[in-house]
């Protein structure tokens, strides 16, 4: 067992850091004091134009797709040391490198279900970034944990399907450059239970498609990225064509969408604990309380090591899912998907937390991005299903082995 990384591997790698030390970091009070004066607080800020620009021109650009190295795409091994890197600057560097979601898992899906003329439409300027784009799946009205609970609609119509529905936290939509939406919803209720969803591509301008308002999450909206919205589907007409894949497998493509997903959620997840355990430690060796630095009382030297622990065993955990995922497929490291989905937001979480706690006053502030960190990793134990779903599904597998 070799656990090296490639030379190709680590050339990317030591040109990403350099990327991140030279452009990322020094671009993040750039980023805040463009999205404190900027007319459309939802538009994309100038400076992420700038660096996606240099990072095309280093050759950091579409790294996620994996299988299609003809867009630049990486194997899953191979990405996610690089991943990793981009989740210490988690509001930058994704989405510099244009890994950033939910464009990543849109790409992929018509790279795999999409037709020639879907691809040519929405997918090219997507792996350009000349476009942003949504998914549009979950729904306030229905526990969306179960995806065959959504009640949108989606009917035939002669050459035509009609949308009727809500949905919610659909990120990225306020963003104006968002052009298109993939939406999930029923084409036939009387199906089989996981044959009744499709997936239709629903431009920005179409009639009757109304972003009704941003939502927050603990009280942040995310502008930077174009925020959470509400959306509303009031009789929005598209044509038969733009339909992706075929009738009744819209669960199918979900499924198939939200596995790479899951990995690249935690592999970045992995490298906001590192930058959050490196603050926790610059922090601790600085500050004095009660005639001696913090870093010398003993429980805060039992948080660095237990997150040290956790960091490690989270990584080598991701590292052999994304093995398996490109060795066996996402099917074949399903075990392995849901098992970072359940360990790896609920350890950030409790890393965030004694980096905050470190910090004071200062920890919970807008000073440091520690806050926001932790409504974003909180939330990834609700998306792409919540930890309930992953756990129930885990436990019903290991139980199956001794029936």
């Amino acid at each position: 067992m070799d656990f090296a990384h490639d030379s190709e591997t680590e050339e990317l790698r030591e040109r990403l850091l350099a990327f991140m030390d030279e452009r990322v970091y020094p671009a993040e009070a750039v980023l805040e004091e463009q999205l404190a004066v900027r007319e459309d607080r939802w538009s994309t800020a100038p400076v992420v134009r700038e660096l996606q620009a240099e990072a095309r021109e280093r050759g950091l650009w579409n790294l996620f797709l994996a299988g299609h190295p003809e867009h630049g795409g990486l194997p899953n091994l191979r990405y996610a040391p690089l991943a990793e890197i981009t989740g210490r600057s988690p509001r930058l560097a994704p989405i510099a490198l244009n890994c950033a979601a939910p464009d990543t898992g849109n790409m992929e899906v018509l790279t795999m279900f999409g037709t020639p003329e879907q691809r040519e439409r929405w997918l090219e300027p997507l792996l350009d970034a000349r476009i942003r784009s949504a998914f549009a799946m979950t729904e306030p009205a229905v526990a969306s944990s179960d995806a065959t609970n959504i009640t949108t609609s989606i009917v035939r119509d002669g050459d035509e399907y009609v949308v009727n529905g809500r949905k919610w936290y659909i990120t990225g939509a306020l963003n104006p450059e968002c052009a298109v939406f993939i939406v999930m919803g029923k084409t036939d209720p009387e199906a089989e239970r996981h044959r009744q969803q499709s997936m239709v591509l629903v431009p920005r301008d179409t009639p009757g498609l109304t972003v009704r308002r941003g939502m927050t999450v603990y009280g942040y909206d995310d502008s930077d990225h174009g925020g959470h919205a509400e959306v509303v589907f009031e009789d929005v007409r598209v044509p038969a064509s733009n339909l992706v894949g075929g009738e009744g497998e819209g669960f199918a493509i979900a499924q198939a969408r939200l596995g790479p997903g899951r990995i690249h959620h935690c592999m970045r997840g992995i490298g906001m604990a590192e930058r959050a355990l490196e603050l926790t430690c610059r922090r601790v060796l600085d500050r004095v309380a009660f005639g001696r630095p913090l870093a010398e009382q003993g429980v805060v030297r039992e948080w660095i090591a237990e997150a040290r622990v956790a960091i490690e065993q989270l990584r080598l955990l991701v590292l052999k899912t994304a093995y398996l995922m490109d060795t066996v497929g996402n099917r074949g490291a399903h075990t392995e998907i849901q098992a970072i989905k359940i360990a790896t937001p609920r350890t950030v979480e409790w890393i965030l937390d004694k980096a905050i706690q470190a910090h004071g006053a200062a920890g919970v502030s807008q000073d440091l991005p520690l806050a926001g960190w932790l409504a974003g990793v909180r939330s990834l134990r609700l998306a792409d299903g919540p930890d309930e779903v992953h756990l129930r599904s885990l436990g019903r597998a290991e139980l199956r082995k001794y029936r």
